[in-house]
């Protein structure tokens, strides 16, 4: 009986230190800065991104994949600090970037500004309020991403 139960508590570890390939981080270098950028693979972490943060790290953010490319809008839903975002295109060159601002709390959601992107895009990353331009990133810059990896990985 103890083996019985040791077994099904090992099946249980390992099956739960597997993970979801949708979650966890991706190391990018953008103008020669590292980033260990948190993963928004699926419809909810997209959504919710950064919301609620009180603070981002100077080395960290978000990277969201979408599975499919389109116009994409981004807004400052309940984020409590400034954060830069940058749109790419499928070979990781910026294609824009804007500095959002905090909104006020309990702003209703279509009165929320709307960030776009320049074109058709399945990638966009946020960092800490202030480090576009403190690292001058501009369109046309390249950030080096597993694009296509990233991509079957979204949900």
């Amino acid at each position: 009986m103890k083996s019985a139960v040791l077994f099904v508590f090992t099946v249980l570890a390992v099956c739960a230190c597997a993970g979801d390939e949708t979650t966890g981080t991706q190391r990018v270098e953008i103008a020669d800065k590292t980033f260990t950028l948190e993963l928004a693979m699926t419809r909810q972490t997209r959504y919710r991104g950064l919301s609620g943060r009180d603070h981002v790290a100077d080395d960290g953010g978000m990277l969201f994949v979408f599975p499919n490319e389109a116009r994409r809008e981004f807004v400052m839903r309940d984020c409590l600090v400034p954060i830069d975002i940058l749109f790419l295109d499928p070979t990781g060159r910026v294609m824009n970037t804007h500095a959002m601002a905090v909104e006020p709390p309990d702003t209703p959601e279509r009165r929320l500004r709307r960030y776009p992107s320049d074109g058709p895009t399945s990638l966009a990353i946020e960092l800490a309020g202030g480090t576009v331009a403190r690292l001058g990133v501009t369109p046309g810059d390249t950030v080096a991403l597993p694009v296509l990896e990233l991509k079957r990985r979204a949900r």
